[in-house]
């Protein structure tokens, strides 16, 4: 049974953002511009609605000052202390070209990144508080962004083109363009399967491992497509496992587990599930794939929702209990039953948890301590 915090939202919450300290406090942010602080109990500390009233759609701490909260709503992103909500520290007033949906703080705290529905990534330089870099390859809208740890001048983004890109800050180029098109194309040639009907892999949330060389990217097709930097930044494996029966909306390693490779996961089929992919020929280096280094062609990603018979009949296991899996590395399974907007993993009261965002005006808790 999940743990519910409930008495500050209104509305359905869209996102959750963990301060980068052990038991440090989150915030949580809603439909109609609503932004709660909670301690790590389900306290609520603070809250505050938006004179816009716009969607807050990305509440991130600052990975240096855990007493700066940056929020997105708009094209605006607001930075807030998180102890008092009472008004902005300062706004960074159309920093985005279009609708804000995700934002990323570099290890090192002086550089914001964004994404928005322009297809856009554009850096913040936050000593001067002006855009440093706009980075233009996306076709359409680019649904995810995130730096790589150890690497503050680098960072990945993903889209609903199907692309996911990684950038160098001093240029104005993506590094490597990979399509999570052409490799299910490639993959249903090598399986001999053509005609097979599968929902489109848009991509929806890209996340790094500690290591800075591990991607992972929650898509449509109910997969998560996995990929690994080699030398010189070269896109050097590639795979991807089913982790849903439907759309995955929701990727995030875990930072504080015992090895880096935890991963956890939220779909459109109402499921949280946690893997453990540290065994993953390309996360532990055994495959000999060959490293992908053309530059893919532009492909205009249909973001209308594919029909529900159109998806894989491949499907998680069944069970609501704890369940490994030496292939997958499936190790638990939660049905939520209801479609997830946000995972956020994060130690409360000194144990592993994932807190959970859906269509309620409520936060989920789920538990990791039987791990």
């Amino acid at each position: 049974m999940a743990q519910r915090w409930t008495g500050g939202h209104t509305g359905p919450v869209l996102c959750i953002g963990a301060a980068a300290e052990a038991e440090g406090i989150l915030a949580s942010g809603a439909e109609g511009g609503e932004v709660m602080v909670w301690t790590h109990e389900g306290t609520l500390v603070s809250q505050l609605c938006l004179n816009s009233k716009e969607d807050v759609t990305c509440t991130v701490f600052s990975p240096t000052s855990p007493g700066l909260l940056y929020v997105s709503h708009g094209e605006t992103v607001s930075v807030f202390d998180p102890r008092s909500l009472k008004e902005p520290v300062k706004e960074l007033k159309n920093v985005g070209e279009d609708e804000i949906n995700s934002l990323s703080v570099n290890e090192t705290g002086v550089s914001l990144a964004l994404a928005d529905d322009s297809g856009a990534v554009r850096v913040v330089d936050l000593q001067t508080d002006k855009v440093s870099r706009t980075l233009r390859k996306h076709t359409n809208i680019c649904s995810s962004v995130a730096f790589r740890p150890q690497r503050p001048q680098s960072l990945v983004s993903a889209g609903l083109d199907m692309q996911l890109m990684l950038w160098n800050l001093q240029k104005a180029r993506p590094m490597w363009t990979f399509s999570l098109q052409e490799a299910l194309e490639e993959e249903e040639d090598a399986q001999s399967k053509p005609g097979q009907l599968f929902n489109p892999p848009l991509a929806h949330c890209i996340s790094v491992a500690s290591c800075g060389n591990v991607f992972a990217c929650a898509a449509e097709d109910g997969r998560v497509h996995l990929a690994r930097v080699g030398s010189g930044s070269r896109l050097q494996h590639h795979s991807a496992f089913k982790a849903h029966s439907q759309g995955v909306s929701q990727t995030h390693f875990l930072n504080f587990m015992p090895h880096p490779y935890w991963l956890a996961t939220g779909g459109n089929d109402g499921v949280v599930a946690l893997w453990d992919i540290g065994q993953e020929p390309v996360v532990a280096g055994g495959v000999q794939e060959k490293p992908q280094r053309r530059k893919t062609k532009n492909k205009k990603a249909k973001s209308e929702k594919v029909e529900e018979g159109k998806k894989s009949e491949e499907e998680l296991p069944k069970e609501t209990d704890q369940k490994s899996c030496t292939k997958t590395g499936l190790k638990m399974k939660f049905i939520h039953e209801e479609k997830v907007n946000w995972v956020c993993p994060a130690r409360l009261k000194g144990r592993p948890s994932l807190l959970v965002a859906d269509q309620s005006a409520g936060l989920s808790v789920y538990s990791l301590a039987e791990l």
